[in-house]
Order: structure tokens, then sequence, then C-alpha cells
């Protein structure tokens, strides 16, 4: 496993719980809209072209078709923003954020047969995938 800097890993972790709750639909400081329990499985995919709106189209399309897993409560397919400051990494092509009510849907979803037939399929896609889940602290 390659090593990184206590200050790279830290980066990344904050921007990725950054962009979770973000993307999640935090209204205030005091009240959230996701309910206790949620678990949260946050996947980047960096694909082998990232020039090729056709490879991209086709991950999308693979994503779309990998949301009717029945166990996911609500998902959210983006690329990365327009915003440019030292702490965004926007090197990756697509973001997959999925909402569960809890780990036990996520473990059924890593097992679903709809998911085994989009990694299968589209596994040729990409040449990295970094998850990030979280939980309630």
């Amino acid at each position: 496993m390659k090593k990184i800097s206590r200050r790279k890993f830290v980066n990344q972790t904050t921007k990725a719980a950054f962009a979770t709750v973000v993307a999640a639909g935090v209204v205030s400081n005091t009240q959230a809209m996701i309910e206790k329990g949620t678990f949260i499985h946050h996947v980047y995919f960096w694909l082998n072209n990232p020039e090729s709106k056709e490879d991209f189209n086709q991950l999308v399309a693979g994503l779309k078709k990998l949301s009717a897993v029945k166990t996911i409560a609500s998902f959210h397919i983006g690329k990365p923003a327009d915003t440019n400051r030292d702490v965004i990494d926007r090197s990756y092509s697509v973001s997959w954020m999925l909402l569960f009510k809890n780990k036990a849907d996520q473990d059924s979803y890593q097992v679903d047969p709809i998911h085994l037939k989009f990694v299968e399929e589209c596994k040729h896609l990409w040449k990295k995938v970094v998850v990030y889940d979280s939980v309630d602290v």
C-alpha cells in the first residue's frame, strides 16, 4: 500500500467528509435531513480514458442501472464541480454517493446481483476506485 503524508490523508478525508455532508442535504447547522443510523457509501472513479465521453457516458449509464438495487435509499451521480482551492481534489471522473438505512442494507448491496453485474460490465472503464464509508459519530 502506498504511504501518504498525514497532511494529505487529513486533507483527502476532510474533503470527502465535507462533500458527503453537502451532497447529503444538510439544511442547517442544527438539523440535517438524513436520518440517524444512515450508512453513507461514497465511491470515486478515475477512468482509464478520462477524455473519453463514451467511457464517461457508459459508466454513468451503468450507475443508473445500479440504482435499481432495492436497498439503496437514495443516490447521487456526480462529476467534479468547477471549484478550485488547494483542498479540493478534482482528479476523479465520476462520483457515486449512496445512502442506506443501515449497514446491513449496504452489506446486501455489495452482494446484490445487479451490483456484481455492474462491476463485471464496467470494471474495464476505470483505473482506480476509492470508497469512503461513513456512519454517525
